[in-house]
């Protein structure tokens, strides 16, 4: 079983809420969440698309190789 530990649960408005622990942060700042039996499952949101993607992405390190630019024939 993964590492577990208690929390709290409190009221933000009308909503119940937990705060998570730092050791248990997710990515991003939205999750998604679904019952399993009597649990909540909390996940970090699947980026997608070539936007988040090039977001993601590190700059190369060095130089890149020329190419010989032969045209189409």
């Amino acid at each position: 079983m993964p590492e577990q530990r208690r929390v709290r649960l409190f009221r933000n408005g009308r909503s119940q809420a937990v705060r998570i622990p730092v050791e248990f942060e997710l990515p991003g700042d939205e999750a998604i969440m679904h019952r399993d039996g009597n649990r909540l499952v909390i996940g970090p949101v699947r980026k997608r698309g070539l936007i988040a993607l090039l977001k993601a992405m590190k700059p190369l390190d060095g130089a890149l190789p020329e190419i010989d630019d032969v045209p189409v024939a």
